[in-house]
């Protein structure tokens, strides 16, 4: 299936376009949730959230709605990942398991200062658990650094199950290799004339490569740094992250039009 969203649901400018006018703050989550498929959480990256918290954000989503989870940075800023199990264990134990079925991907972004170094990625990717409670976990992992774009990072990636970000940023590298058993693609380029954050070309264009995606196929436009892996349907992650990011909403909800709800 591919989920379409946003980046959390609280941010000023949504409230001049697109929640309804007096809408209680209280009630924003429930709104985005009928709205959009998916929400990444950035708030995890600076804190821990409290198993109440996940909790309620659970209750306040209709069925079949997933979040995806930011890890937090006192995971990702250390010296060595592969020294993490400690801070691992501790933030996984922190209460997002409340979330049930709506527990999706793990996001884990690096900064972008972290250069590639394959015993050490190996060593994390190793201690990223794949369940939790009986539940099977996903894990994406985000690099911000040119020393990644090497298919040796790949192999890395296809051999742990943990899938590449494909991030739409000229800033970081765009790796568009499929190396887990789903996809994880953050689009960042939004223009703020544009009513939905994308030309309707654009869009096509971005339906169009998740499909293929879900249907187990590299996006044939886009970078590949490795020959093709295993083939196999794949879910989809597709968050409208930045740019223009008032118009985030509208451009999930245009994605959303093309692609149809899981």
């Amino acid at each position: 299936m591919i989920r379409v969203g946003i980046g959390g649901w609280t941010f000023a400018p949504w409230r001049d376009n697109f929640y309804p006018k007096g809408l209680p703050y209280a009630k924003e989550l429930a709104y985005a949730g009928t709205h959009v498929t998916s929400i990444e959480i950035n708030g995890t990256f600076y804190r821990a959230q409290s198993p109440a918290s996940f909790a309620k954000w659970r209750e306040e989503t209709p069925p079949g709605f997933v979040f995806s989870i930011k890890g937090h940075r006192g995971v990702v800023a250390q010296a060595k990942l592969n020294e993490t199990a400690e801070q691992l264990a501790w933030f996984l134990d922190s209460g997002m398991l409340e979330l049930g079925d709506k527990l999706g991907p793990f996001l884990w972004q690096m900064p972008h200062t972290k250069k590639f170094n394959a015993d050490e990625i190996a060593g994390f990717f190793a201690l990223l658990p794949q369940e939790a409670g009986g539940r099977p976990l996903r894990h994406a992992f985000e690099p911000r650094h040119e020393t990644f774009a090497t298919p040796e990072f790949v192999d890395l990636a296809r051999a742990a199950n943990v899938a590449i970000v494909y991030a739409d940023n000229p800033k970081y590298p765009e790796i568009a290799d499929l190396s887990g058993g789903f996809v994880y693609a953050r689009l960042q380029n939004a223009a703020a004339e544009e009513p939905a954050g994308y030309s309707a070309a654009a869009l096509d264009a971005w339906a169009t490569r998740a499909q293929g995606w879900m249907d187990g196929l590299a996006a044939p436009d886009l970078p590949l740094l490795a020959a093709p892996g295993e083939g196999g349907r794949r879910d989809v992650f597709v968050y409208m992250i930045n740019g223009a990011k008032e118009r985030a909403p509208h451009a999930a909800m245009a994605m959303i039009e093309r692609v149809g709800r899981p």
